[in-house]
Formats: structure tokens, sequence, C-alpha cells
């Protein structure tokens, strides 16, 4: 019962259960779907993490609802990638990680997996302030010994091991439901100006803190599009086969398309709501800058209640426990995908985690409490500076006729994933001169 694995198992090593979850092409078109469905959520959950709170609640505690319009588009960028990073997967059998192995050299290899570390490290840091800080709201723990505990969540991914992926989908969706059911709840008692919430859809300028706001703007790009998201969706996606009909892979991917959209939307919606929860609570009232996930739960109870203060330790709990699961898994398929190293999950799971304790722990230790807030933030800013090196790849990969055949993408597409590259690496530079 208590035997560690000696290899790689599933669900958190991909390969294990490839075209595992079979579709019947000639079941109605919902059942289908209900089928298929389970790959958008494990990306999605990255798309909610403590890092998207930090940079969402003082974006919205700083600037109202002035920024919401960056969550919008954030997401609809990071729907655009994640399809082509599921195209790809489907087309060509193989994730963003063993492509890139397989086009590029030694040079490039290791540099795309050494920044495909970091990124999953970066939001590992995340997850590990978060739920430190959901342990000390919820529990009274304080805040270093709250970053210690989360080493034990080893335990959760021990408990999944040689299960299918439809269990750990399960796992997830329950969490995602809990916390979307929490915000809203929290925003129909804060009772938000909801013209005002339309106006904040519109791009506008945000005032007179223009670095400040690229900063946030940065860290909810980095905090929404997530490079090793790219990686897990082109490899997870591959679990589904659809199996008796004449256009297999057509349909496959039309599936997949619904699946994406929809889980990212479900995400934007929560991230939307986290920001409009700090703008109406903090920012109408007058509140000074909030830029502490646990400044926010205080200042929110006599605001809303205790009972929208605990619905948001919750939630915090719930987000940073799911991003454990899909971080697991994206681990291995870059480490597997990269250098061709499969290793027991608990083992990836130790070497993640033990990689984000130390700056966690140093953070909290050295510059206070009071600076996790700005260390969510920065986490953020970090994994928005390393998606050019997963986007590049995942771009001219699926821009080949050569490698995806009829599915290579179209003209306008390869058009607006390169403007999107460029942008983002503009804003990148606008933030490194600006430090």
């Amino acid at each position: 019962m208590f035997s560690l694995p000696r290899k790689a198992t599933a669900p958190f090593c991909p390969a294990e259960v490839q075209g595992s979850i079979r579709i019947d092409a000639r079941a109605p078109w919902w059942q289908r779907l209900r089928r298929f469905a389970g790959p958008g959520l494990l990306v999605a959950v990255g798309y909610m993490d403590p890092g998207n709170w930090a940079t969402d609640i003082e974006a919205g505690s700083r600037f109202g609802y002035g920024l919401l319009w960056i969550v919008v588009l954030s997401s609809l960028v990071a729907i655009a990638l994640q399809l082509m990073a599921a195209r790809l997967g489907l087309v060509t059998g193989l994730d963003l990680a063993q492509a890139s192995r397989a086009r590029y050299g030694p040079l490039g290899r290791y540099l795309q997996w050494l920044s495909a570390e970091l990124s999953i490290i970066a939001c590992d840091v995340a997850e590990v302030l978060g739920c430190a800080l959901a342990f000390k709201l919820l529990f009274g723990i304080p805040l270093a010994w709250g970053v210690v505990l989360t080493a034990f969540d080893t335990v959760i991914v021990l408990g999944m091991k040689g299960k299918g992926f439809r269990q750990i989908e399960a796992v997830v969706l329950g969490l995602i439901a809990t916390i979307a059911l929490c915000f809203a709840i929290q925003v129909f008692m804060v009772g938000p100006d909801w013209q005002a919430v339309a106006r904040g859809l519109l791009p506008s300028s945000p005032g007179d803190d223009l670095h400040q706001a690229v900063v946030l703007g940065l860290g909810i790009v980095g905090a929404t599009i997530m490079p090793h998201n790219l990686y897990l969706h082109s490899s997870v996606v591959q679990t589904r086969k659809v199996e008796g009909g004449q256009h297999g892979l057509r349909d496959t991917l039309a599936l997949c398309r619904i699946d994406t959209v929809l889980s990212l939307l479900l995400a934007m919606l929560v991230n939307g709501a986290i920001l409009v929860l700090a703008g109406s609570a903090f920012h109408a009232v007058g509140q000074p800058v909030v830029d502490d996930i646990e400044q926010a739960y205080r200042l929110i109870t006599p605001l809303a209640g205790g009972a929208a203060a605990l619905l948001f330790g919750l939630a915090l709990l719930a987000s940073g426990q799911s991003s454990t699961l899909t971080g697991t898994v994206a681990g291995q398929v870059i480490m597997d995908g990269f250098l061709q190293i499969r290793i027991p999950c608990y083992q990836r799971r130790l070497i993640t985690r033990g990689l984000a304790l130390l700056p966690a722990l140093l953070g909290v230790l050295l510059l206070g409490e009071g600076a996790v807030g700005r260390m969510l933030v920065w986490s953020q800013v970090v994994l928005s500076l390393q998606l050019p090196l997963a986007m590049w790849p995942l771009l001219r990969m699926t821009a080949s006729r050569q490698l995806m055949g009829e599915f290579v993408l179209s003209p306008l597409m390869q058009l607006v994933g390169w403007l999107l590259f460029v942008l983002i690496c503009g804003a990148n530079l606008l933030l490194i001169i600006g430090l």
C-alpha cells in the first residue's frame, strides 16, 4: 500500500495512457463531446493559480476595472496558442517538447528545456506561496511553516499513481468548480457597478502610473499564457482518439476546439471575477492599493462579511492544489520530451517542489510576509519573459506543411501568431528597459 513506484506511471506520464480514451465517431455529438472533455480543464487550471490572484487583485485595487480588457485579451491569445499546441499534438503524434527535440540541435533543445523548467518552477513558487497563505488564513499556520507544509503535497500525487486521465480530470473539475462558485458568490456579495465593468472591457489608458500598469499587464499575460501549458496541452490531448469515422482526425480537432474554448473561457471568467472583486471591494471605495492576497482577505471581511472571507480562503487553497496536479504532468512531459528521461511521478514532484521551496522560503524569511504579493506578481512576469521561447517553435512547426500536411495553420492564423509573438516580445522589452 505504501510502496513507492519505481517507474513513471499514469496519469502523470501521458505516454503511458496515449489514446486510452476512445470515442465512437458514430455516437451523438454531445456524447462525443462529453467523452472528449478534459484536456482543456487540465490546461485551464494553470490560468487560475495563485499567481493570477496576485496580479488580478493588485490590478483591480490599483486601477479599478481599467485592466480588465487585458484579462480578456490575454485569455483570447491563450485560446489561440493552446489550440495551436493541441493541433500539433493531434496531427503529428508528438508533443511540443518531442517535436522540438527532433527539430533543433543540442543548443536549442537544452535552451528550450531550461526555459520550460524555469517556467514550471516560477509557477510552482506561486503555488507554494498561495497554499501557504491559504493555510495561514484558514488555520492560522505561520507563513514560513505553511511553505514547508506544501512539500507534503507529494502525497496527493502518490495517491493518483496508476490512475487514468479521467480520474485526475474529475478531481480537477471539482477544484475548478469550487474556485468558480466561491468567486461567483463573492462578486454577488460586493455588488459591482456593471456599467463600469463593461467600460473596463474596452482598451483605455490606466492612468499616470504607466510603468506599474506595464508590470501588472505583463504579470496578467504571464499568469494567463503559461509557457509550460503549451507543452502540457500538446501531450494530454493525445489521450483522446476518435474511432469508426471517415474523418477521425478532423472530428478530433473539432472536439478539441470546443473543449479548449469552453475551458479557457471559464478560466477567463474566474480571472475577471477576481479583478472585478478587487475593483469593487477596494478601488471603488477608496481603499489604498492592495498588493497582497492576505491584505485582500483581511479587508474583504468587514466589507463583505466573514462568509466571503472564508470562500476566499477555500478558493485559494483549491487553486494551489489543482495546479499541483497539472504541474506534475507538465514536468513529466517536458523531461520526457526534451531529455527522454522518465522518472516516477513523486520524484518529479519532489524535484519541482524542492526547487520552488527554496526561493519561496527565503523570500518569506528575508523580505517578510508582506513581500508575498510582490513575489507572486514577479513570478508571473518571469513566465511572460519565458513565453517567446515556447511560442517560437510552436509557430514554426504548426506553419510547416511538411510537418502538418493539410492541417497546417492558415496564412491568417500564422500572421496573427507572429503578431502576438512580436507584441509579447515588445512588452517584455519595455519592462526590461524600465527596470
